[in-house]
């Protein structure tokens, strides 16, 4: 029987053990901080619950459009919200645990390093051989020598869940996906937000359209958002923190909180003394099926920095252990990935982007439809976002899309399936929809790309 080893309880570990439980591999799980990770304890899942909260009270305060009188404000108790959030986290890590269980997973808490491809030592004293090591060990999040938290004004990601009031002045430096989902948060909670935005505009990864709907969402909101704005540093106030710029500026609030990207676990592991690649981020190298640079070593998830979500790490460890124990194997295609930004209103995105079809020389002819013409949309007080879908030219395949608007990461669905399975727009477009539906949109945008030259 094969022995494997994984280091790490993410998505890419957790989801590579039952893979590999199930392959008929004897699997061993060596976790520090907590099954399910970052993704599960400080990261996606607890970020995901605040800003259900937030959603809901985006919700309310629309509420009037639909006839609705709400007679006095509604506000967060961020106290509850919190201890909430931090519940469901550790209730999600449980149940996590007890399916690793009752798959016949070992589990192990502690610290792991790696002596050889065949050699890993728990806490310096347990030393387990082994046929093969995954390593899912995630990332951190970044700070600067500047800007260091104190987990009480200036905070992470991470710490964040600590707060019991609601902040009065949130400045959330960094207007990336993170940045931008917690800016959306706190201003939907109630709080004054400032966002600090290096670029020209927030998002700057994402469909320059669908940033641009998301930013004048956000301004229409009453939230500040700098653009064009580098910090240079942050420090504490009597009162609060100040945040100043690189062009001299000052920005100053009660709390500060840091979305400034991520560093990957990969220190003190042995991986260089062991021969696996690291890239100059500190990232693993890895290659399709998860493979690093020493046979028997797998690596998934963030700490090998291909795409930093919970369901590419989940690909990642299922497609290394498929490989490694001989089942059927397909090869992680980036460009079927899904994906969305919890922001109100969301973004979700699927297949090539608007970026890589103007830099590419593919036909590509794309389809946009607002959906404040939807019959659905109307009816929900909707009134931003769209659905817009690319196709090869003559040939009609759907190869991405994009949907801006309320649950975006349900309706992309659709979309992301006529990605997988190279469906033409004429076959998406002839698949019945609910009328009326959010859904119906994706439909006559498929529709009115039939026959396109």
């Amino acid at each position: 029987m094969t022995h494997v080893t994984i280091i790490g309880g993410g998505p890419g570990g957790y989801e590579a053990a039952l893979v590999a439980s199930r392959l008929g591999a004897d699997v061993t799980l060596i976790e520090r901080d907590g099954l399910g990770g970052s993704t599960v304890l400080t990261d996606c899942v607890p970020s995901k619950t605040l800003i259900a909260t937030s959603d809901l009270l985006t919700d309310v305060s629309g509420a009037a459009e639909l006839g609705i009188e709400v007679p006095n404000a509604v506000r967060a108790d961020l106290a509850a919200v919190d201890n909430r959030v931090l519940a469901l986290a550790q209730a999600q890590s449980a149940d996590i645990a007890d399916r690793l269980v009752a798959s016949g997973v070992k589990l192990i808490s502690g610290t792991a390093t790696i002596e050889s491809a065949h050699l890993v030592v728990v806490d310096g004293t347990l030393r387990i051989d082994t046929d093969a090591i995954l390593v899912a060990t995630g990332a951190h999040p970044r700070v600067s020598p500047d800007a260091q938290p104190d987990g009480e004004r200036i905070l992470t990601w991470e710490q964040i869940y600590a707060l019991q009031k609601l902040p009065e002045h949130m400045i959330v430096v960094g207007s990336g996906v993170t940045g931008a989902e917690f800016a959306s948060a706190y201003n939907g909670l109630g709080a004054t937000v400032t966002l600090v935005s290096s670029r020209d505009r927030v998002l700057p990864g994402e469909d320059a359209d669908a940033a641009t709907v998301i930013e004048d969402v956000f301004k229409r909101r009453g939230m500040t958002v700098l653009g064009n704005s580098r910090m240079e540093k942050v420090e504490r106030t009597d009162d609060g923190v100040r945040v100043t710029l690189t062009d001299g500026r000052t920005v100053d609030g009660s709390h500060c909180l840091l979305a400034l990207g991520s560093i990957p676990n990969t220190n003190d592991l042995g991986l260089a003394a062991v021969g696996v690649e690291l890239n100059e981020g500190g990232f693993i190298e890895v290659d399709k099926v998860s493979r690093t640079s020493v046979r028997g070593v797998y690596a998934a998830g963030d700490c090998t920095g291909v795409l930093m979500l919970a369901s590419v790490a989940a690909q990642q460890g299922r497609i290394a252990m498929s490989h490694l124990l001989g089942d059927a194997v397909h090869p992680l295609d980036l460009g079927k990935v899904s994906s969305n930004v919890f922001t109100s209103p969301e973004i979700a995105t699927v297949g090539l982007s608007q970026k890589q079809v103007d830099e590419s020389d593919m036909q590509v002819v794309a389809a946009t439809l607002p959906l404040a013409s939807n019959a659905r949309a109307k009816m929900q007080g909707v009134h931003d976002g769209f659905v817009k879908i690319f196709a090869r030219r003559g040939m009609g395949i759907v190869v991405g899309g994009v949907v801006v608007g309320p649950k975006a990461s349900e309706l992309i669905h659709v979309i992301s399936l006529a990605v997988s399975a190279s469906l033409t727009v004429d076959q998406v477009a002839d698949a019945f929809t609910i009328y009326p539906s959010l859904s119906g949109s994706v439909a006559e945008a498929a529709r009115r790309l039939h026959g396109a030259p």
